[in-house]
């Protein structure tokens, strides 16, 4: 039954499933993987076939569909000789020597050598993976990206190409634009805004900081409160907290970074003391 959900999402002629995840929200996909991550199962063969698609993305990245039709065709033809009280292990051998075989006649009949520097045998691979993926009108901008992603991050190891696209390959979607507009950076990319609007937005190889903690005034951990009865008191206050403040800012300018990232506030004060020193944060 799971297979049978599946099914019409593969090939050239593939339909996209509209799902509703349980907040609500409408998503349309023919990726075999994302349909079954929203469907609940009980029966054990069921749950076998949502984790052979987990693994199959897990491990390739694609063929979710493909590898659960053919589970469930695998398992649709076992019970046949189940019904003839033949033993399933003596099935699952039978099906290992025919896997052996497929392997074999699929190596010699269909598989192909490419050679990776040439451009136009890649990007017809490419093409093969992604002609499914609702991308026939940006298909060679896609098939660009793709490519310029996959050597970005392709390292030679012992003879081999290694591209571990799971850590090193990201995809950052900013509201706006068109798909046109898709590019792949070199880099990494943070999809935040500035402080303080008089900071430069653009930095050429800049000097970095990377800070795990705030810059503003850190309250005490304890639940007591400050009752103030003179105003020169208050005063006194703040003149506290802007110095250990600007003592803060004074630290990080020394070391005449260009942009500060921090994964906690900064307050304006701070912001004040950064962009009289410009610096970017």
């Amino acid at each position: 039954a799971v297979a049978d959900v599946i099914r019409t999402s593969l090939g050239p002629r593939a339909m996209l499933k509209m799902l509703m995840d349980p907040m609500g929200g409408i998503v349309m996909t023919n990726d075999g993987n994302a349909i079954l991550r929203e469907i609940t199962v009980k029966h054990p063969a069921a749950k076998s076939i949502i984790e052979i698609a987990r693994t199959q993305d897990e491990e390739t990245g694609d063929g979710t569909t493909s590898v659960i039709v053919i589970a469930g065709e695998v398992m649709a033809q076992a019970q046949p000789f189940l019904e003839q009280k033949i033993h399933p292990t003596t099935i699952i051998q039978a099906y290992r020597m025919a896997l052996d075989d497929m392997i074999k006649w699929t190596e010699e009949k269909f598989s192909k050598p490419i050679d990776v520097k040439n451009e136009e045998e890649l990007a017809v691979a490419v093409k093969s993976c992604l002609a499914t993926k609702m991308m026939a009108q940006h298909m060679d901008l896609a098939v660009k990206i793709s490519l310029d992603a996959v050597r970005s991050i392709s390292v030679e190891k012992n003879g081999y190409h290694e591209i571990d696209i799971k850590r090193y390959c990201r995809i950052e979607k900013v509201p706006g634009g068109e798909i046109d507009d898709s590019r792949v950076i070199r880099g990494v990319v943070l999809n935040k805004d500035i402080v303080h609007p008089k900071m430069k937005r653009r930095i050429e190889k800049p000097r970095v900081i990377l800070l795990d903690c705030s810059l503003e005034y850190k309250k005490g951990e304890s639940q007591t409160a400050l009752e103030l009865t003179k105003e020169e008191d208050f005063s006194k206050v703040l003149e506290q907290e802007e110095a250990e403040i600007r003592k803060q800012c004074d630290d990080i300018i020394a070391l005449k970074p260009d942009l500060v990232i921090t994964e906690k506030g900064i307050s304006d004060m701070a912001q004040h003391f950064l962009v009289k020193a410009g610096i970017t944060a």
